[in-house]
């Protein structure tokens, strides 16, 4: 596909068929957001066949200069593959499960989520640091007026605090963005990752980008505004919202903070480490207590993310693909437990848990998917949220087993609150007559999950196919931050030093077995 710009096109299809949406009936409003989100997917699953996991780092890249040192530059790693992937594949099970229930101003709601998805893929996509600013803050408008206007009865309140925690967050950022460039003389955000900023200059830095991605994440106690975004979003907003927007906060720090303030990244490692812990029992212990579906997956969603920013700042390897494996499974996990709350709310108009109960009786099909799902977010072996959260607790104890084990009880948290939600909603008695004569799910509603069980069974029995395309661009942000790698007390790294083999990759550890079997044939 060499000079095909594929990630231009990709980014055009949803851009073309929003504004087509705008001017056309409900129904074919509906049909060409569908087909322009099956356009994307198709071109999503190519450019990942086409990806070259042995070849550039940088790959599929399109340049053009536009205005004022301003450039039109986009390219992708591994990493942001697999995250372009998820967000195209998270799309047309949107615009699904945006059928029947969205009747008002269906143009408009279906132009929102394709500008949406232009936007999601320009993020990971973007290789200019304004280019990314644009994408990153773009993004808030479009979920903005999707909880705003086709969301619950307190829809104001969330989409205002929604747009200001994330908008407030991100000025700071703009403002070291511009010092960056000042210091730079660049805006090419892969030169910029290899660009040895000032210690003292990094912390602020550091701190100006902690505060744009901290709130995306979200992290505690900038978090509060997911639980009523995600209550009030219609269902296909949360997904979305869970799916990928969530992401880019973890994104951010893979893309900017890690790689570019490695040595403030090593310098505020305790105050991730604690914000995180808080978040990981805190709202675990806040989910147990719902009786709302939504507001109780919004809160393990930040225990998740809780998991995924440790991980990230464990300063190793398995740490980082714990991290990313936990994004994309979450991604996928969250999105699934957010559909299948959608589901049930369409046919009664209540997430209430105890209007439920005995639903395995009659809806034996959908009490099969939301069992994967709530397997899946508990971390069963053989389902993705096992891989993600295997490899992040691998690389947290490396970093202090103190962490592992706090992280690991929020984990036994999370099974505590998924088991009693499904407990709750599928079996027992059915006490109430009308939830009783729910019907199962139907042939759409059944094109929606199977894609998702699917690939979560996938990526926990065959997690390789995922963890190929990042494994280079892992290791080359683990050789860039370790030189500044906090000490932890758990150091697990025998033979070489840590610097030394995350360089070499594979082939270092191949070296370092062949060292230590030699030593112990002697």
């Amino acid at each position: 596909m060499g000079g095909f710009p594929i990630l231009s096109i990709m980014l055009l299809v949803p851009l073309v068929a929003a504004v087509a949406c705008l001017f056309v009936r409900a129904e074919s409003a509906r049909m060409i957001a569908l087909v322009a989100t099956l356009v994307d997917l198709a071109l999503g699953i190519a450019l990942w066949a086409s990806f070259d996991i042995g070849g550039a780092q940088w790959q599929f890249v399109e340049r053009a200069p536009l205005f004022a040192g301003f450039q039109w530059a986009l390219g992708i790693d591994g990493i942001a593959l697999l995250l372009i992937v998820l967000s195209v594949f998270l799309m047309p099970i949107c615009i699904g499960a945006s059928w029947n229930s969205i009747q008002n101003r269906v143009g408009e709601y279906m132009a929102a989520f394709l500008l949406m998805e232009t936007l999601m893929i320009g993020v990971f996509a973007a290789q200019d640091l304004f280019l990314f600013y644009i994408f990153f803050e773009a993004g808030l408008i479009p979920m903005y007026l999707i909880i705003g206007i086709w969301g619950g009865k307190d829809r104001i309140y969330a989409s205002y605090k929604f747009f200001l925690y994330t908008l407030l967050g991100s000025v700071l950022m703009l403002i070291a963005m511009f010092w960056m460039v000042h210091e730079s003389g660049t805006t090419d955000i892969p030169t910029l990752m290899a660009y040895d900023f000032p210690p003292h200059a990094q912390t602020w830095l550091w701190l100006a980008f902690f505060a744009s991605f901290a709130v995306k994440m979200p992290m505690w106690p900038v978090h509060t505004w997911l639980p009523d975004a995600h209550v009030q979003a219609p269902t296909a907003g949360s997904v979305i919202l869970a799916g990928v927007l969530l992401k880019m906060g973890g994104y951010g720090f893979i893309r900017f903070s890690l790689p570019m303030f490695p040595e403030a990244s090593a310098q505020f490692a305790w105050l991730v480490w604690a914000l995180s812990m808080v978040a990981v029992v805190y709202t675990s212990l806040v989910a147990l207590v719902q009786n709302d579906m939504k507001k109780l997956i919004a809160y393990s969603s930040v225990a998740h993310m809780g998991i995924v920013t440790i991980g990230l700042f464990a300063f190793n390897v398995q740490g980082l693909e714990g991290a990313m494996i936990v994004m994309l499974s979450h991604g996928i996990v969250s999105g699934a437990l957010f559909l299948a709350v959608g589901v049930i709310y369409d046919r009664l108009h209540t997430r209430e848990i105890d209007r439920y109960g005995g639903l395995a009786i009659n809806m034996p099909r959908y009490a099969i998917f939301f069992m994967i799902f709530t397997m899946a977010s508990v971390g069963l072996p053989g389902t993705s949220g096992f891989v993600g959260e295997f490899l992040s607790i691998a690389g947290i104890y490396q970093a202090s087993s103190w962490v592992a084990f706090v992280a690991t009880t929020g984990i036994i948290l999370g099974a505590a609150y998924m088991l009693y939600l499904y407990r709750r909603v599928v079996f027992g008695d059915q006490k109430n007559a009308d939830a009783a004569a729910l019907p199962d799910i139907d042939k759409r509603e059944l094109l929606m999950f199977a894609p998702l069980a699917a690939v979560v069974m996938w990526m926990g029995v065959y997690p390789e196919s995922f963890l190929a395309p990042m494994r280079a661009d892992i290791a080359a942000l683990d050789a860039r931050v370790s030189r500044a790698a906090p000490a932890g007390d758990a150091q697990l790294h025998v033979g070489a030093p840590k610097h030394e083999a995350s360089s070499h990759g594979e082939h270092g550890s191949a070296a370092a077995h062949d060292e230590a079997a030699t030593g112990e044939a002697h």
